[in-house]
């Protein structure tokens, strides 16, 4: 079987690498011989249990995981050295016959893959996920124009221009980046996959919920979400009907997250905060009437987010609350007809977002809907069949397919 070499700075044993890496492996393990090597944070590897079961799990499908440790000191240092071990490892794989085709999961294993190309010929892939610089700079951790921000966008456009292929996880992305690199992208195989959800697990429940449940699930608190606009939507719902609960489940500080979401006429009794297993986010996603993804949209860098929860969602059947300037959630949520999208976080905006949900609930056919934007768009079955069908135009030398070839999108 071709032999590929997969390179990713998350950990295995994150919910991320679970949902993100490993799900989609499993379906690619079985055409590929594959190498993957991750970085796990010190605390996820004390889980010795939890190490067990990635190591069988990955044993079962055939894959050979090479763990690394993730090391956040000293800040400059550790990264490099990082760096400086994936890419020894990367260039032994290569020479030694042992990666004919290098995945790299967004930018800094791109910038590896990208000197092993260089050295060894060894194609690979510019797995994108999202606008990272871009991120950076919204996230305040960089300046634009500075020199860290213009090496990032060197490494972006070579690894743009050279990579056999590129992956983008919103067509807003793909847009955005053919006007700031049209000579590197003319003619490059770009494939737009989405973060896909597991659709066997996220699924409609045999019965809709017979309560008005509004809920939100993931971190709140991130400084990417608009928790003030959540605050509002909750608020103003706990308004109008006495009887609406409302729940978060989420990582994050249930204290904080309260203090940020509780008022008016939302009590302590009608707000539920906790923690929820991967195992049991599905039953609290069937749960819900309508969930809320109110992204800080509107910057460069969120026309590169995919929010993993929506098509986890929308799997279950279950529309959203969401809004513009977020990669293609408000495209999906028109396109489908699966939601509503909140125009600001005014008390105003939000009753008149209340108003338009009232009647999207009426519709018998809104679940029907959910589920097949969800199975058109998110699903891990397409998703894999796309990174399939790209390793194999790469490995086989197929003909080159333009921008924007069929995807999972």
């Amino acid at each position: 079987m071709p032999r590929t070499l997969y390179l990713t700075r998350n950990g295995l044993l994150e919910p991320l690498g679970q949902s993100q890496v490993m799900n989609y492996l499993r379906g690619l393990a079985r055409d590929h011989t594959i190498i993957l090597v991750t970085f796990e944070k010190p605390e996820d590897m004390a889980d010795s249990a939890a190490m067990v079961r990635a190591r069988e799990d990955c044993a079962a499908h055939g894959i050979d995981w090479r763990p690394r440790r993730f090391r956040r000191r000293p800040r400059l240092i550790a990264p490099a050295w990082s760096l400086a071990q994936m890419g020894a490892g990367a260039l032994w794989s290569a020479r030694s016959g042992k990666a004919e085709l290098i995945h790299a999961r967004s930018y800094l294993p791109a910038a590896v893959a990208w000197g092993v190309w260089r050295l060894t010929g060894t194609p690979f892939i510019f797995d994108m996920r999202a606008l990272w610089p871009e991120e950076l700079i919204t996230a305040g951790r960089i300046k634009r124009g500075s020199v860290l921000h213009r090496a990032l966008q060197r490494l972006e456009r070579i690894c743009l221009r050279d990579a056999a292929g590129v992956v983008s996880l919103t067509e807003a992305a793909v847009e955005h980046l053919q006007a700031q690199y049209p000579k590197e992208l003319a003619g490059k195989r770009t494939t737009v996959i989405p973060t896909c959800a597991d659709l066997d697990h996220f699924k409609p429940p045999a019965e809709l919920p017979q309560e008005r449940v509004y809920g939100c699930v993931g971190t709140v608190l991130s400084g990417w979400f608009r928790v003030d606009w959540l605050a509002a939507l909750f608020q103003q719902a706990a308004r109008r009907d006495p009887d609406a609960r409302c729940e978060i489940a989420t990582r994050d500080n249930p204290g904080r997250v309260r203090a940020a979401v509780q008022g008016g006429a939302l009590t302590a009794e009608r707000l539920a905060v906790y923690a929820r297993t991967p195992a049991d986010m599905p039953a609290t996603v069937q749960g819900h009437a309508v969930s809320a993804m109110l992204y800080a949209g509107g910057e460069i860098s969120e026309l590169g987010r995919s929010p993993t929860r929506m098509g986890e969602v929308l799997g279950c059947g279950v529309p959203v609350i969401a809004n513009v300037g977020v990669g293609d959630v408000a495209r999906i949520v028109e396109r489908y007809n699966v939601g509503i999208l909140a125009t600001d976080g005014s008390a105003a905006a939000m009753d008149a977002t209340l108003d338009a949900l009232d009647s999207l609930l009426a519709d018998p056919d809104l679940s029907t809907r959910c589920r097949r934007a969800a199975e058109e768009v998110f699903s891990l079955e397409r998703g894999v069949a796309a990174y399939r069908a790209i390793y194999r135009r790469i490995l086989e030398g197929a003909d080159e397919h333009p921008l924007n070839e069929p995807t999972a999108a």
